[in-house]
């Protein structure tokens, strides 16, 4: 049986854009045993935890322990895709099956063949989705779109999600089956917060990266240190990947990161409290709801997820929003 060894911090066992899966604390050694566990075997897993905690990762190391890990990983985030457009990511389409379909394209099911897909923020797909989505993995068989010939899927699907799957599922937000047959072996990624000594292994992993790139001998200061325990990393390790870049690129020789995050607080509370919406009395609760999304997302830069979380919906709702707003400007239009 192939295994990863999880024996950290020496050698992280996958490293990608986001940095590495890695921590010497007992909540993540306990993912490790997981990830080891499920890895060689073709059980489908359901990795839930908070944005930037290491999802993606997690679900990498999963695929290099397995026997696929010759073949390809793919990740999509279902919930950056329009509900019109993800049957076609998902399974592909000939030539001609809609407008603009110019030539036929492979969706990621077919790309992953004899390898991982990562489907992540899947409580976000829309349930009609999830329903054809269900019977792929139970049938092993997909349709590309307009084709009348099925495809065998020889993929091993890992799905993601920042929410809890239960909650979503009473909502309505994830059909129950499918959560079930997801989740046959769920892995829950622990906060930033609640991994104590890992939040400084993984500091100084991020700043060796960063001075292996420029050549340099750049450390953490004392304060940095003190810095590090206290903050609470509420985008968890995405979190603190970016602000020990930013203090890399600001300072000389050692990391002060104090001022950083201190100055982005300040700056979120200075915008949040100038940032403010007029409603005048009277108005149509269409026009007010609209309103207040369009300047959300004006206000997030356009950033839909924050939006969404902003708002209180999911970004499946505020894309359905959205498309509407187009749909009455065009009708008012024509």
């Amino acid at each position: 049986m192939n295994s990863v060894s999880f024996s950290l911090p020496e050698v992280p066992p996958a490293v990608t854009a986001e940095g590495a899966l890695l921590g010497a604390s007992p909540a993540m050694q306990e993912v490790f045993r997981l990830i080891e566990r499920v890895g060689p075997t073709e059980a489908g897993v359901l990795l839930t935890g908070e944005s930037g905690s290491g999802k993606e990762l997690a679900a990498r190391s999963i695929h290099e322990c397995s026997a696929r890990r010759g073949g390809p990983f793919l990740a999509i985030n279902c919930g950056a895709i329009p509900a019109g457009l993800i049957e076609a990511e998902l399974f592909g389409y000939e030539k001609g099956s809609f407008t603009g379909a110019v030539r036929a394209h492979a969706g990621v099911f077919e790309r992953a063949q004899g390898g991982t897909l990562l489907l992540d923020e899947v409580t976000e797909m829309p349930l009609e989705m999830q329903t054809r989505l269900l019977r792929v993995l139970e049938t092993k068989k997909f349709y590309r779109v307009g084709a009348s010939a099925e495809f065998a899927s020889d993929v091993r699907v890992i799905a993601a999600t920042n929410r809890c799957p239960l909650h979503a599922v009473q909502v309505g937000q994830l059909r129950e089956d499918l959560l079930y047959r997801l989740a046959v072996f769920p892995i829950a990624l622990p906060p930033l917060r609640s991994r104590g000594g890992d939040v400084e292994l993984l500091a100084e992993h991020f700043l060796a990266q960063l001075n292996a790139q420029a050549r340099t001998q750049k450390r953490l200061s004392a304060t940095s240190r003190m810095t590090l325990k206290q903050h609470a990393w509420p985008g968890n390790v995405r979190e603190l990947k970016n602000c020990i870049e930013r203090a890399f690129i600001l300072c000389d020789t050692a990391l002060e990161l104090a001022p950083l995050i201190q100055g982005a607080a300040r700056g979120v509370d200075a915008a949040a409290d100038a940032a403010s919406l007029s409603i005048r009395v009277g108005s149509r609760i269409y026009d007010m709801e609209r309103s207040l999304i369009e300047a959300t997302l004006e206000y997030f830069k356009g950033n839909k997820r924050r939006a969404a979380d902003a708002l209180g919906c999911s970004l499946k709702t505020l894309y359905n929003k959205l498309n509407g707003y187009s749909h009455s400007q065009e009708c008012a239009n024509s």
